[in-house]
């Protein structure tokens, strides 16, 4: 370690670069009201947990934090075993981590005597939640921000040391690893946060009486269940300023409604478009506003865009499996199509755990014989799940079990469930942010479509959720030809028709690695696309916005790395791309269709399946 002495600006020495006149924002003016806010601030998480017990103490929720409790003790309880069962190991973690800390200690003792002192580059960190000059500049913060960063990274670096773990475990236990990290981050506290604890004093504790407020109210509305508001929610309503394309429901069965969308050109193309959104949200992802919406953008392209609106599903449609999704959902959608239309052939649209279901349902159609869907694009899909990422953890036998165990009793899994797990993903973007805004800051949330979205979470239908974890996730069957849909045994190697495969970048629900390899189980043509950003944002944008870019080239086979070197980028949206794509297969097209044509309108869209909230 090297320092150099530092011009002592101040006229007192100390801390490097640290005015002592800096603390005065730390210090209590008015303890009196202090001490009335902090009552009060109790009184509210009184209310709050109450909240949280009161359907507990009536039956109508049941504890449920003993499972995944137990699952990550026992799961982190074999990297300690490991640590454990041998002293000399033991003493060399211990080792690891003390000499971290006892340089933190000497660079901290050198700077507080005027010393510029060269931060290790592994604790350079382009970290949004450290962004406060304080976590730098007093001393104080400094030491705890690079505790914070030695002690999580020593953590991970245990779980990647020990041996004798199966690929499974180990990945299990490195999400733990950073849950508890992103958990446990002194940003999350108002005493070692400096922003909070200034905001808190400067505010008399008033930051806390209005969070711990919204925590009740948040509780409340989750009915026990915290319900993280991540925006302001008064401020959309579906179908008045969401999901306002103009279009039709022109048909219901018990899984699905079906809308078509008014044209907005002269001319179509003859193939009209059918679009399976996932059924694990809603499909107005697509169709958010004007400016964002995929599905206007089609229109405006001269498509006939019939969209697939999936049940908010209730204890009525606890047998609704995979078959049911696949005949009572895309076959009947086909059947509407053609109706309405008189077109028997269509091009279809995927998008994430929808896209796995179409893909599914063209293996079944391709053994029974069934050509109407002429194309398909799958939007950042997974057909083979080897590659699944941090969801995968979520997936093993014991899980699975207590899984079905819990929505045996209700008929389905309730939506805040999956929406808690995929929040879990990125944890350290979509939960704790939001937890010290909202309830240590007591300030909130501004408006956002995409996260108004993002919290009108669905159910899952106890036989359809369980035959996807059990066959996608846990055994992988549909990418080895074992998956059995109607009886049969159906291989996406019969799948003969041509494919856009769209992967995203940045994905952490369906990784790219994972849908490049998926390219290569299909039979026919797959044309494989990879889009800058992530899982929403590389599929939602728009050309207008000349965001982000996307990489084409050869055929999606070997590796994705090798491919993305030899691809070419394009700056920009790929939907001009995709449009080019369709056009080729079949430009054809005919005079402007009325939606529902014959049939007879049931509603205005968006309809009202997608307006029932979970």
């Amino acid at each position: 370690m090297t320092a150099e002495k530092a011009e002592d600006t101040t006229g007192k020495g100390g801390f490097a670069g640290f005015d002592p006149k800096s603390v005065e924002p730390y210090i209590v003016k008015d303890p009196e009201s202090l001490a009335i806010n902090m009552a009060r601030a109790v009184e509210q998480m009184g209310k709050a947990a109450s909240a949280w017990l009161a359907p507990r103490e009536t039956g109508e929720k049941a504890h449920t934090f003993a499972q995944p409790v137990s699952d990550m003790v026992k799961t982190l309880s074999k990297v300690s075993e490991y640590w454990l069962s041998d002293p000399r190991r033991t003493l060399e973690a211990q080792t690891n981590l003390m000499g971290s800390f006892f340089d933190i200690w000497s660079r901290t003792v050198h700077r507080m005597a005027g010393d510029i002192v060269e931060e290790p580059e592994i604790l350079k960190r382009n970290d949004k939640r450290f962004a406060d000059e304080d976590w730098v500049k007093n001393p104080f913060f400094d030491f705890i921000r690079q505790a914070y960063f030695v002690t999580s990274d020593w953590a991970e670096r245990m779980v990647e040391g020990a041996e004798g773990l199966d690929e499974h475990t180990r990945h299990k236990a490195v999400f733990y690893v950073r849950q508890i990290a992103s958990a446990l981050s002194p940003t999350n506290f108002i005493t070692t946060n400096p922003q909070l604890y200034r905001e808190t004093v400067a505010s008399s504790g008033a930051n806390l009486v209005k969070g711990m407020q919204m925590l009740a109210e948040d509780i409340a509305a989750g009915r026990g269940d915290l319900r993280l508001r991540q925006t302001d929610t008064s401020k959309f309503a579906i179908g008045e300023n969401i999901a306002i394309t103009p279009g039709k429901v022109i048909a219901q069965s018990d899984v699905c409604q079906v809308i078509q969308y008014e044209a907005s050109t002269e001319t179509v193309l003859k193939r009209p478009l059918l679009i399976c959104p996932p059924w694990i949200n809603k499909f107005y992802v697509l169709d958010l506003n004007p400016e964002k919406s995929f599905i206007k953008w089609a229109v405006d392209q001269g498509h006939t865009v019939f969209v697939i609106s999936w049940v908010n599903p209730d204890e009525r449609h606890a047998n609704k499996d995979w078959e049911a999704y696949a005949r009572e959902g895309i076959g009947f959608a086909l059947d509407t199509v053609e109706r309405a239309t008189g077109e028997r052939e269509v091009n279809a649209i995927g998008y994430c755990v929808g896209g796995t279901l179409l893909a599914a349902t063209l293996a079944l159609h391709a053994a029974e014989g069934d050509d109407r869907i002429r194309s398909a694009t799958l939007f950042t899909t997974q057909v083979d799940f080897t590659y699944a990422g941090d969801l995968k953890v979520f997936v093993d036998e014991d899980q699975i079990r207590h899984v079905e165990a819990n929505m045996s009793s209700t008929g389905y899994l309730e939506g805040s469930k999956m929406a808690t797990a995929f929040n879990m993903l990125r944890a350290s973007e979509l939960i704790w942010p939001y937890f010290v805004n909202n309830y240590l800051k007591g300030q909130d949330p501004l408006p956002f479509d995409l996260l108004y979205w993002n919290s009108d979470s669905t159910r899952m239908p106890a036989a359809n959720h369980s035959f996807y974890l059990r066959n996608c996730y846990l055994e992988n069957k549909l990418s080895t030809g074992e998956m059995v849909l109607a009886g049969k045994k159906i291989s996406l190697g019969d799948v003969k028709i041509p494919i856009y495969n769209l992967a995203t970048k940045e994905d952490h629900i369906a990784p790219a690695k994972s849908v490049f390899l998926g390219s290569s189980r299909f039979g026919g043509k797959v044309t494989f696309v990879l889009s800058g950003s992530g899982h929403i944002a590389g599929v939602v944008n728009p050309p207008a916005k000349s965001k982000y870019q996307f990489w084409t080239g050869g055929p999606a086979k070997g590796d994705l790395d090798a491919w993305s070197e030899k691809a070419k980028e394009t700056p920009g949206s790929w939907w001009p791309h995709w449009h080019s794509w369709v056009e080729r297969l079949d430009k054809r097209r005919v005079p402007a269709r009325k939606a529902g044509g014959p049939l007879n309108s049931l509603e205005d869209a968006p309809g009202s399946f997608v307006r029932v909230r979970a």
